[in-house]
């Protein structure tokens, strides 16, 4: 029978996954339930998301939550690391729940509702953060090493996974009430909150240190600049369909350069940093968190871009509704997330025996596989081509995400563990910030190369004067493309009535109906989704190889950083394909 300490270690380990997977669960939930909420959300605070000056509601509300998880989450994960993780965690929770309550009761309407929504949208974030951040420390912290790739694989079934779940709570909680898509989190929250205040506890190696503020300041600045910058680049600029050129853009990526360059030079003369960058020169760190970062922009930009393919073309096309195809896409994406679940925890678990360096290049390149299939089905494909296509794209997801992350912290000395689970969470988020703007650029730049002329075409075909024609045709693809993104038909909103197009009813029908608008943009698209793919690919290609060189499987001996300074996972003791384990997991 086994010691009692042993029975009591082993019950706290699965109560440690069990929070720690809610929180990450909750956390990205909200990142995306949003994606097929905002229609509904901004109808209920009454406000058109594409007017004039509104567009900045829209982006902020979509990606600000994701904005500060990115900035907040190495400075969380490194405060853990000096005052405790689980304490750190336990706030997240709190701020989450009481950030999703004020959002839920927004008492205003027009911009002044959608500003509130954007406030305690940053606020929510920093509660993620501060879940995020802390997370994957934890599960290190409570599990033996040779069961850690298991645990962190159902840890990120519940961060990944929820993404792709919140596609579907989003589509069914926006048609019953808006409202509810924020108060949903806050019983979980609530639960969570006084789950960990109980039953979890630090037993991890605490390094007790001033905190580094000019450290946090000039990253926080430097990395919200880029991001901002990030946002307002997609955004129409004076007669430029984005823009990259606006002084506004360009002045946020100077002062990025400027902050970021003196971060990085703050963290390499500061005695204690909050960015340990000496964590670089462990191979197996290095090497998986940049197939890290790879993948999550690969992975961010392909969501994107799948929503936009079903709401603004597929589904119309098949007969659904503008109002009805935000919760459609969500179930039409079924299949992404089903291959993703299977595949984490399977991936996870082969991992703690054989290591990470086969299972996430392989992951990899089926993910990879998987965009260049998309690349070859036509834009109104066959649905069981495109099921089991994304159904790879998810598989290839799962096998990669839950080893690499095992394997990644595996690589860390106990004392940073904190630092390290937010430098990942802080190029998954960051990732996703730039996913859209990488990708919704590429998708702007092939469709303003091809949409004007099938837009003047086809307005004239059907009777719109060409004067009229030609104005509509040549306003910037983004207004188009953010209507596909939200489920609207924007020949609506751009033509503005009948009589000012001067069309009969059966034309106007046939101009505002559920078909004309997705077989419109149907090539244009596609030009564009060829320009996406093959960066995917390209991403996810050179990901696989990093994931490739990452050396066998490294676990990091030492419980502090200082005993090991400037290790390579190479140069250690252990001989090829052994395990060099940490004393302090050894049970």
């Amino acid at each position: 029978m086994p010691p009692l300490k042993e029975m009591h270690h082993d019950r706290y380990k699965w109560i440690a996954l069990t929070n720690t997977t809610l929180g990450m669960f909750m956390a990205t939930i909200n990142s995306s339930i949003i994606l097929i909420s905002l229609p509904a959300i901004f109808r209920g605070i009454d406000i058109n998301p594409l007017s004039a000056g509104n567009v900045g509601y829209l982006l902020w509300v979509l990606m600000g939550y994701l904005l500060v998880t990115a900035v907040l989450v190495v400075s969380l994960g490194r405060l853990g690391d000096i005052v405790g993780r689980v304490r750190v965690f336990n706030l997240g929770f709190a701020v989450f729940s009481v950030a999703s309550a004020l959002l839920a009761i927004d008492p205003f309407h027009g911009s002044s509702g959608a500003m509130w929504l954007v406030i305690f949208r940053l606020v929510q974030g920093v509660g993620g953060a501060m879940l995020f951040a802390n997370s994957a420390a934890i599960l290190v912290d409570a599990f033996p090493v040779e069961q850690r790739g298991l645990a962190m694989g159902v840890n990120q079934i519940a961060a990944i996974g929820g993404s792709f779940i919140g596609l579907i709570a989003g589509g069914l909680l926006s048609i019953v009430d808006w409202r509810l898509v924020f108060w949903v989190s806050v019983p979980f929250g609530i639960i969570g909150t006084v789950w960990s205040y109980k039953s979890l506890r630090d037993n991890g190696v605490r390094t007790p240190s001033k905190i580094d503020w000019w450290g946090n300041i000039s990253f926080g600045v430097g990395l919200t600049a880029l991001l901002v910058g990030i946002v307002y680049g997609i955004e129409p600029y004076g007669g430029s369909s984005m823009g990259w050129g606006s002084p506004f853009v360009l002045s946020a990526f100077a002062i990025a350069v400027v902050f970021l360059g003196a971060f990085f030079y703050i963290e390499n003369h500061v005695e204690a940093p909050m960015f340990n960058l000496r964590l670089f020169k462990i191979r197996a760190f290095f090497m998986g968190s940049v197939a890290g970062l790879l993948a999550a922009i690969s992975r961010g930009g392909l969501q994107f871009m799948l929503i936009i393919w079903l709401q603004g073309i597929w589904l119309p096309l098949h007969g659904y509704s503008y109002s009805d195809t935000p919760l459609w896409a969500g179930i039409s994406l079924l299949p992404l997330t089903i291959g993703f679940l299977l595949a984490g925890p399977i991936s996870g678990y082969f991992s703690d025996r054989h290591g990470a360096r086969i299972l996430s290049t392989a992951g990899l390149s089926v993910f990879a596989l998987s965009f260049v299939g998309l690349l070859f089905i036509p834009t109104n494909f066959s649905y069981w081509a495109f099921a089991a296509l994304v159904f790879a794209n998810g598989v290839g997801g799962g096998m990669f995400s839950a080893p690499n992350s095992a394997a990644v912290m595996n690589s860390v000395p106990a004392d940073q563990r904190g630092g390290a689970a937010g430098i990942q969470a802080a190029f998954m988020n960051t990732g996703m910030v730039l996913s859209i703007g990488v990708f919704f650029s590429l998708m702007i730049v092939g469709l303003t190369s091809t949409l004007p002329k099938a837009m003047y075409r086809g307005l004239s075909a059907h009777g719109v004067a060409a004067a009229q024609a030609h104005i509509v045709a040549n306003l910037p693809a983004v207004g188009s493309l953010f209507s596909s993104f939200l489920g609207y038909n924007p020949l609506k909103s751009l033509l503005i009535s009948r009589a000012s197009t001067h069309v009969s009813e059966a034309k106007w029908l046939t101009l505002t109906g559920k078909k004309f608008f997705p077989d419109l943009i149907q090539s244009p698209f596609h030009h564009g989704l060829i320009i996406v793919f093959s960066v995917a690919i390209l991403l996810s290609v050179i990901g696989a190889i990093f994931s490739a060189l990452r050396g066998e499987r490294f676990v990091h001996q030492t419980p502090t950083l200082l005993k090991h300074e400037g290790e390579l996972a190479e140069s250690s003791n252990a001989v090829p394909g052994e395990v060099a384990l940490d004393p302090e997991v050894v049970r």
